[in-house]
């Protein structure tokens, strides 16, 4: 009885350790900091960097310890030669009031090891509230708004697991027709927010390659209805992947195909009609047809994902 006891305790932590450690194979498992990092060396903004890391199911890493800097330092001595690239952005941020820096997870400045950079925090013209991490492992307060590389952190102690969408994110569900995941975006985007946020994902703006498909987003697009959608934007369509690509009335998909050679053309009737002039983006009705849509307004929006991609993978650890 004690024999067959101890084999499912042990069964039911090899299960717990194995869906700890399980995540994108972008980032990498760092056993020092007990987490999967991903270094970003676009620049981007604090608040494009902050979004990426959370839509990505990680978090803006911050040198929260000697261990976590070392391992974000690591990252910054092989950046590159421009001068911006000698240091990354931290989730150390004092956005929500001058001051009061923090990082994303609340953690307060006045708790986590600092090594400032000479002359620095001067908070330069008042404009200053998001902190860098130089290769000398040396903080520096910058405004949030210019760019840098920046690097994502997962703790391994997360407690969401990796689905069968190959995602942290429990609001894609796959769909066997179609052996693809969809999420339907209520918080409304514009067309280029709405590309960024399915990419950060690990999927794409929605793309129909079938009758078969487009009965799926319909039958996606009734479990929300406009009242259940926050907001003051046209309710009854949503952004999907394709675009007139700057030639009028030549829409196809954002992976460059017409929708003749994606398998689904079939517009709503009277569509497309580049009403008020500006509407090059693809969009979906409610009925399953397609719609031109204004790429500058927002909507919402349907990522379509691939359960595969990003490939997961699993820590090797070597302490439990």
């Amino acid at each position: 009885m004690k024999s067959l006891l101890k084999y499912f305790v042990l069964l039911f932590c090899l299960h717990f350790i194995e869906g700890a450690q399980l995540f994108r194979c972008d980032y990498t498992y760092n056993k020092q900091v007990k987490g999967w990092l991903k270094h970003i060396i676009i620049p981007a903004n604090w608040y494009d960097a902050r979004l990426r890391c959370a839509l990505e199911g990680a978090v803006l890493a911050s040198p929260t310890s000697i261990k976590m800097k070392n391992a974000m330092v690591g990252f910054v001595n092989v950046s590159g030669n421009e001068e911006s690239f000698y240091e990354v952005f931290t989730g150390i941020h004092a956005t929500f009031a001058p001051g009061a820096y923090m990082t994303v997870e609340g953690k307060p400045l006045s708790k986590i090891p600092q090594v400032w950079a000479p002359n620095e925090p001067d908070n330069k013209e008042d404009k200053e509230s998001c902190l860098t991490l130089n290769s000398n492992g040396e903080l520096a307060d910058v405004s949030c708004s210019t760019t840098r590389p920046y690097v994502c952190y997962r703790s391994a102690d997360s407690i969401t697991r990796t689905n069968d969408c190959g995602t942290v994110d429990p609001e894609y569900r796959l769909d066997t027709r179609t052996n693809s995941c969809y999420k339907f975006h209520t918080v409304a985007k514009n067309f280029t927010r709405a590309f960024f946020t399915c990419y950060a994902e690990g999927g794409y703006l929605a793309i129909i390659n079938s009758e078969t498909e487009a009965t799926v987003l319909r039958e996606l697009f009734a479990r929300y209805p406009g009242g259940h959608m926050q907001g003051n934007f046209w309710k009854d369509v949503a952004f999907i992947g394709f675009h007139d690509w700057g030639e009028r009335w030549d829409f196809r998909s954002i992976h460059g195909k017409t929708l003749t050679e994606t398998g689904y053309g079939t517009f709503s009737g009277g569509e497309p009609n580049n009403f008020s002039p500006g509407e090059q983006c693809g969009a979906i009705y409610r009925s399953g047809k397609l719609d031109d849509l204004w790429c500058d307004r927002p909507a919402a929006f349907i990522c379509e994902k691939d359960p595969d991609y990003p490939d997961v993978c699993r820590a090797e650890v070597d302490e439990q």
